[in-house]
């Protein structure tokens, strides 16, 4: 059943739209009703590996209509094959047409909307895709990254170690067990004998120890883009808030990160406090932009 649309109480309007450059990625645009004080940037939410533009549990249409509310154009969209957008027609590595897809939806909002500035938000390989992208997208002055990758530090390994053993038979199951830690460098060992640790075409699952990850938050840190990195409780990709400044030091650098943590919630922010949490980081966040 498909809901009621918004009444202009509620401070946004929403529209269904075909972008892309054959127009066949499936987006929704949702919009505020009066007009915009000040030069607001844009907001592009990308999908969160197969789910579709409506986010887990709806959270990215909650979110839209928050921001929309505020000021702000927001568009969300299905990349190809995911959701109501139909399958890519090239043959193009999967990353790069996911990147090349993100460009083509900033396109066509900067030319419909006159919009010169955007903020990227995603959460785990939207998060991964948005660092990517907006490496060599100018536009982009602002990132909203949820749980995205990162590499293992030495106290990733620390942490991985202790955060197991209240919860294991003994220790030497936290060592060799089927998730302990002797797998889990192997796993990371494999990666990098595998992808090089100078890989210029990474993957998403190679991207942990690509040698590109690291250049994509470097040069992002040097434009100065504003990052609002978002940690949930104990994951495969990091074990402790503050791994992304021990990873890559230089987003710690001019102020132009801002770190929350949210050991009480889940990887898809389910509980209801930790989402309206985050709703408001975010909004509170994108008004100090």
């Amino acid at each position: 059943m498909q809901s009621p649309p918004p009444s202009q109480d509620e401070g946004f309007k929403e529209q269904v739209a075909l972008l892309g450059r054959d127009r066949s990625l499936v987006s929704i645009i949702t919009r505020p009703v009066a007009s915009p004080a000040g030069d607001r940037p844009g907001i592009v939410i990308l999908n969160t590996g197969i789910i579709h533009r409506v986010g887990h549990h709806r959270m990215y249409v909650a979110l839209s209509r928050i921001l929309a509310a505020a000021g702000h154009t927001v568009v969300r969209f299905d990349f190809c094959g995911i959701g109501d957008s139909a399958p890519a027609k090239d043959r193009m590595p999967l990353l790069a047409s996911c990147l090349e897809q993100i460009g083509d939806v900033v396109n066509s909002v900067a030319r419909t909307y006159s919009i010169t500035r955007f903020v990227v938000i995603g959460l785990c390989s939207g998060a991964d895709h948005a660092i990517l992208y907006a490496r060599n997208d100018p536009r982009v002055v602002g990132l909203v990254l949820m749980d995205p990758t990162l590499p293992p530090t030495l106290r990733y390994y620390f942490h991985y170690v202790m955060q197991r053993l209240p919860h294991a038979r003994n220790w030497l199951s936290v060592i060799t067990g089927r998730s302990g830690l002797m797998r889990t460098l192997a796993k990371h060992l494999g990666y990098r004998l595998r992808t090089g640790t100078h890989s210029s075409e990474p993957t998403l699952e190679s991207l942990q120890f690509s040698a590109y990850l690291a250049r994509c938050y470097r040069t992002v840190a040097r434009r100065s883009v504003d990052m609002l990195a978002v940690f949930t409780s104990v994951s495969a990709r990091h074990t402790y808030p503050r791994q992304i400044l021990d990873a890559f030091p230089e987003t710690g650098s001019g102020g132009s990160l801002r770190l929350d943590y949210f050991p009480e919630s889940d990887h898809h922010f389910s509980p209801p406090q930790a989402r309206s949490r985050l709703f408001r980081i975010i909004a509170d966040w994108l008004e100090s932009v």
